[in-house]
Parts: structure tokens; C-alpha cells; sequence
């Protein structure tokens, strides 16, 4: 069971605030490694069509951008490593920035339908993709190779799983056709069949 997450994120005023709500603060290893990301994370990962990414300002806010595209946009490259093309956009590049002033970020990935969330701690990088064109055939789809302008890689320092409460199912058009897909089937099945019967 991975341990990073909570030896990184339980400090002391964490568990001062346990103490006072629950009479009781969780024990946390003493030393925080690195969680392996193993097949269940990886499957759940490249599932994803989005996921939130959250970045730290030089000012010390926190700051969260939505990123998406296709299932498995994400790549998880190793045990220990994730990667993705950033395409063009609003031209801000404040995730961008507060990266390269401090390399933590943290990942939030829902799976609405199964009412399923991830969280990953991680540092990343950001490469540009003008130097970087056989890393952007690997991250990207052919017909968006144009469109990208950066490459970030992310070191997986830990992760967490939460659990399943307060999260409100959510489906995606593609998903809900995919579930009334046999009720249409059906209903053309029993119009053809009243049809005949009509018809004899």
C-alpha cells in the first residue's frame, strides 16, 4: 500500500486538526518514499479524458487548470512518470510559469460514472515542443502534432485514493449512448414488429 501520500500531506498542523475533531490523529510512516504506480493506477489513468492539474505561484497561491483530450492523453510512461502535450491556448501559461519558478504539482483525476477519484503528488518539467519533435510524435495524435507547443513530464512522488462519497455520477454523451444504445435496439425491434403485425 503506498505510504507517500500521507507522510507528505499529514503534518503536524494536520493532525493538530484530527486531535481536535476526531480525538485522535492517524499515524503516518516516518519517512516519505516515492509510490509505485502499478497496474490498477495506470489502467485508471490512461482511461481519463481529463484530469485537474494544480501548480503553486511564485506569490504562494494555488492556482488549477483543466486539462483534456482523448482517453489516454495522459501517458503514464514508467512507475514513476506521467507525460502529456499541452496544446495551444489562451496564452497565459500560468501553469507553465509557476512550474518552471517551482517544479510541485498535484493531479486530481475523477472517474464520475464509477464515482472513483486519484490524487498524485508528483514534480514536473516542461519541455518545448519546437525541440522536441519525435517526443511529441510519441504524446500526441498525428493530426494534432502541429498544435502542440509544449511536452510536460511528471515525477510521481505519491498518490491517493479517495473515497467514493459526495461524488455525483456524471456521464459523458458518449458513455450515455453507449448505455441507451440497447433500448434504441430494442424500441426499433418492437416497430418492426408492430409494423408486420399491422401489415398482416
Amino acid at each position: 500500500m503506498p505510504t507517500g501520500f500521507s507522510a507528505l500531506t499529514t503534518t503536524a498542523a494536520v493532525r493538530k486538526e484530527q486531535l481536535h475533531y476526531y480525538g485522535a490523529s492517524r499515524p503516518i510512516p516516518s519517512e516519505a518514499g516515492s509510490d509505485t504506480l502499478t497496474e490498477e493506477e495506470k489502467n485508471f489513468i490512461e482511461e481519463r479524458d481529463s484530469f485537474y492539474l494544480s501548480t503553486v505561484t511564485e506569490t504562494g497561491w494555488p492556482y488549477i487548470q483543466h486539462r483534456g483530450g482523448s482517453p489516454g492523453f495522459l501517458r503514464v510512461t514508467g512507475p514513476q512518470s506521467l507525460a502529456f502535450a499541452d496544446y495551444k491556448g489562451n496564452r497565459q501559461l500560468v501553469t507553465t510559469g509557476n512550474i518552471a519558478a517551482g517544479s510541485r504539482v498535484a493531479l486530481f483525476l475523477m472517474d464520475y460514472p464509477r464515482q472513483t477519484r486519484l490524487k498524485i503528488l508528483g514534480h514536473a518539467r516542461v519541455e518545448d515542443a519546437r525541440s522536441n519533435a519525435d517526443l511529441v510524435k510519441q504524446l500526441a495524435e498525428p493530426e494534432r502534432w502541429s498544435k502542440v507547443e509544449r511536452l510536460f513530464f511528471i515525477d510521481v512522488v505519491a498518490f491517493d485514493w479517495n473515497c467514493p462519497q459526495y461524488i455525483t455520477p456524471r456521464y459523458t454523451l458518449a458513455e450515455i449512448e453507449q448505455m441507451v444504445r440497447p433500448l434504441r435496439e430494442r424500441i426499433a425491434d418492437l416497430t418492426q414488429q408492430i409494423e408486420k403485425k399491422g401489415k398482416s
